[in-house]
């Protein structure tokens, strides 16, 4: 059971703000055949999606206190117009994840839409590694 707890902290660090990824851990838990690999999928997926729900919240916080500065933000925040919240699907993405997330939270995507698409991104990525190991 520790090791799921490992994989959850770790796959929801890695969404967040913070540097880090999840891959390697997800790929030694599902190697080291402890548990089921659907709740392993499952335990990275929901983990993965409260650290990008983190950063739409602290988009949505951010929103109300000073404008955007930085040219990534500004980038992240025209993809959102632009192509709207179907584009939430590549939050799992590295470098690009973390702006659109803060973008959304920003832009005041609806905390269920932003939701729906980053989980059904976040576990499509998990699958796609599982299948691929």
């Amino acid at each position: 059971m520790t090791s799921l707890w490992i994989l959850f902290s770790s796959s929801f660090l890695a969404s967040t703000l913070l540097p880090g990824g999840s891959e390697a851990l997800f790929l030694y838990t599902l190697s080291e055949a402890l548990h089921p690999a659907w709740l392993i999928v499952l335990v990275a997926t929901v983990g993965n999606t409260l650290g990008s729900l983190t950063n739409w919240l602290i988009g949505w916080l951010v929103a109300r206190k000073r404008p955007l500065v930085s040219e990534g933000d500004k980038k992240a925040l025209a993809r959102i117009e632009r192509y709207g919240s179907p584009v939430l699907l590549l939050a799992w993405l590295p470098v690009v994840g973390d702006p659109l997330w803060l973008a959304a939270g920003w832009a005041g995507v609806p905390l269920l839409r932003a939701t729906f698409f980053i989980s059904v991104g976040k576990l499509g990525r998990y699958l796609a590694l599982y299948a691929l190991w």
